[in-house]
């Protein structure tokens, strides 16, 4: 018995010793790799849940500690490194690991992309002078992860290196997010902020993308395919391939022009990058160091001022920071600022020493739907204040529930809360024009002008109102809406809330008539004489015999 006690003791020693041993065992750079290519990886601070179809939030603390550490380590690197290069274009250059294209049917599409930027030296000059605040981030984090890097030179192809940049589509950022695959990655999408244009989220994001492409498919060029086109796309073309019998290389695959000419003009760019002096191409002199540092900030401030403390332009401090989309920073959204880094040391003492307010905008809530300028008057600001700082376009009305952004008065000193910064929302509704609707049967050859003159509009209005434009002809008999100013009069002898109201439809008619059961009337009459028709009245302007419709509503 004392012997079987002794072998459980024995055997819980030796397995508390090897937990101890894997716990204190480092991760090597092959195991990090391999878990940022993981969806279901997990971080040193606490495992996580995976909830199938939606992607794990991240530890947003533990996130800025490693970006800040990440950037320390990578500056130390860069310093104590073996291998100097002369600048960050040689360390691109050493890294190049995606295969050409060699396939004769794709060549021709990489060849007229080369060309088309060698025909533009001011172009490329103006992508990579703007790559210089970026480049060394994105590189660090492509190599990290153990990535070629010529992925690195993807925002050339996707944005020209432009965070703003916004296409048709509403992909927006460096790297082109659509709002969902954003919302999917993780990318915060909010009144105040815009996470898809955030450097180092969307480009945290990016790569976790690629990576998973890559594992998807197994080919590079087929996971830059679906990074344009979307995995779906890519699947189905392999997939109708392999029925087929077919290869389902990049080369092989029935694909949009777009994305056919998607890898040929990354390739372009790595090829100028490799050689640009064969191109006639100078590049920038972009040192191989971190250009920028993330701080962060306790309290609410204004974008002028932070830019002014850290002693650069607003542009220049948008540039870095273009994911805060109102002129103040909420602190509640624990927001990471990068700064050049040898303006960072500057802004932290002048921050510090500091004694005016940081921020002069504040969150309020709109209690009752009601137009702008309603709301201007009410808070004793301009309406143009009011609308140009919250985007809010002609002719609508701020619904109930919404949250605007107004200048904060000089006794209020508080941040906006967490749960405004996160769930803010600007709801807005059409502003219905003033006046009584009425609808009225368009007659032959009538446009918004004929219209407009039959009711003393401005044709402009009709042809809004109706969705038209100011030259449209309307279809016979069709339903024309208008606004009166002023009712039309109704007969004495027939009053409204007798008959039915009717809408005449002849576009010689300038006021609705009340009708009981006729469907038609005839009417002869003098011009702007009044005559009385089976007990109805009605104003005519023309000089003729009308037959005229009449449509009950």
């Amino acid at each position: 018995m004392v012997d079987l006690r002794g072998l459980r003791i024995w055997a819980l020693a030796i397995a508390l010793g090897a937990m101890a041993g894997c716990a204190i065992t480092p991760q090597s750079s092959g195991a990090r790799a391999g878990a940022a290519a993981t969806t279901s990886s997990t971080t040193d601070a606490a495992p996580r849940t995976e909830v199938a179809g939606s992607p794990t939030p991240p530890n947003q603390e533990q996130i800025d500690a490693d970006d800040a550490m990440e950037l320390r380590a990578a500056a130390q690197a860069a310093n104590d490194a073996e291998v100097h290069y002369g600048n960050i274009w040689e360390r691109v250059r050493a890294g190049f690991a995606v295969p050409d294209m060699q396939d004769p049917r794709m060549t021709p599409y990489v060849e007229q992309w080369i060309q088309w930027y060698s025909a533009r030296p001011d172009y490329v000059a103006r992508m990579t002078e703007r790559s210089r605040k970026y480049m060394f981030y994105i590189l660090q984090e492509v190599q990290r992860r153990g990535l070629p890097t010529e992925l690195a030179l993807l925002p050339f192809v996707e944005s020209a290196f432009n965070p703003d940049a916004l296409s048709t589509a509403k992909a927006s950022g460096m790297w082109q997010f659509i709002p969902s695959t954003g919302k999917h990655y993780n990318l915060q999408q909010t009144m105040f902020q815009d996470g898809r244009r955030d450097v180092l989220a969307s480009t945290r994001a990016a790569l976790d993308y690629l990576t998973k492409l890559h594992a998807m498919f197994g080919d590079w060029q087929l996971a830059l395919a679906a990074y344009n086109w979307g995995e779906g796309g890519v699947q189905r073309a392999v997939a109708a391939n392999q029925a087929r019998g077919l290869p389902t290389d990049y080369a092989s695959l029935n694909m949009p022009a777009e994305t056919r000419n998607y890898y040929p003009k990354l390739q372009a760019v790595k090829d100028i990058i490799e050689n640009p002096a064969k191109y006639g191409i100078t590049l920038p002199d972009i040192p191989d160091h971190p250009y920028f540092k993330i701080l962060t900030v306790q309290q609410d401030i204004d974008v002028d001022v932070a830019a002014r403390l850290a002693n650069i332009s607003v542009g220049e401090f948008r540039a870095l920071n273009p994911s805060f989309r109102k002129p103040v920073i909420l602190a509640a959204t624990k927001p990471r600022l990068l700064l050049p880094y040898d303006n960072a040391t500057a802004f932290e003492q002048a921050l510090a020493s500091r004694d005016a307010p940081l921020a002069s905008w504040t969150a309020y809530t709109v209690r009752a739907t009601t137009s702008p300028s309603e709301l201007a008057r009410t808070l004793h600001l301009s309406e143009a204040t009011l609308r140009g700082v919250n985007g809010i376009p002609p002719r609508t009305l701020v619904k109930a529930g919404s949250t605007l952004l107004i200048p904060k008065s000089p006794e209020d000193d508080r941040d906006v809360s967490a749960n405004v910064a996160q769930n803010a929302v600007l709801a807005l509704a059409p502003a219905r024009p003033p006046g009584r609707r009425l609808h009225v049967r368009a007659g032959l050859r009538d446009t918004p002008a004929s219209i407009a003159r039959r009711f003393h509009l401005r044709a402009d209005e009709v042809a809004r109102w109706n969705h038209v434009g100011p030259s449209t002809h309307f279809k016979r008999h069709a339903m024309v809406v208008v606004f009166v100013h002023t009712p039309p009069r109704a007969s004495r002898r027939a009053p409204a809330h007798r008959g039915r109201r009717v809408l005449v439809a002849s576009r010689h008619v300038r006021h609705a008539v009340h009708l009981r059961h006729a469907r038609h009337v005839v009417v002869a009459s003098t011009r702007f004489k009044t005559r009385r028709i089976h007990g109805l009245r009605a104003t005519m302007r023309a000089s003729a015999r009308h037959h005229v419709r009449v449509a009950q509503r």
